[in-house]
């Protein structure tokens, strides 16, 4: 009796864990301000699809306090492969801050083959300087 027990414990477990990598976002953000080394909340970010010549906006966001948007691909539809564009809206962060930046938005333009996978696009900041990467 108390190996049923633990083995649907550990299906219970396993179905849980598939319903959360079904469920969860495929695309996050986060921006650190490498000059200050903390996040970077209440930055704007939108995420565009290129459609033929043209960017469609898909999704719109702001930064929390950890500096990041967990759930940046909308919700309602699954990942398509294509062409996709991050902008960071960093100029406002600098306006708060009453300092001076080279880059007021940071357009990061990336490409999805495998719709399965979760893409995470870090922002590695600073008023005259930036780095980004695949994270995960």
């Amino acid at each position: 009796m108390k190996h049923v027990f633990f083995r649907s414990i550990l299906l219970l477990a396993y179905a849980g864990a598939c319903t959360l990598a079904v469920a969860a976002n495929p695309l996050s953000v986060h921006i650190l301000d490498l000059q200050s080394g903390q996040p970077t909340p209440g930055v704007t970010v939108t995420l565009e699809q290129k459609k033929g010549d043209d960017w469609k906006q898909l999704s719109s966001a702001v930064t929390n306090a950890q500096g990041r948007i967990a759930a940046m691909y909308p919700v309602d539809a699954p990942m398509q492969a294509g062409d996709y564009r991050i902008v960071f809206q960093t100029g406002e962060h600098y306006a708060r801050l009453k300092q001076e930046t080279f880059f007021p938005e940071i357009p990061v333009q990336f490409h999805v083959e495998k719709t399965d996978q979760h893409y995470h696009i870090p922002l590695l900041l600073s008023p005259f300087g930036f780095s980004t990467y695949r994270g995960n």
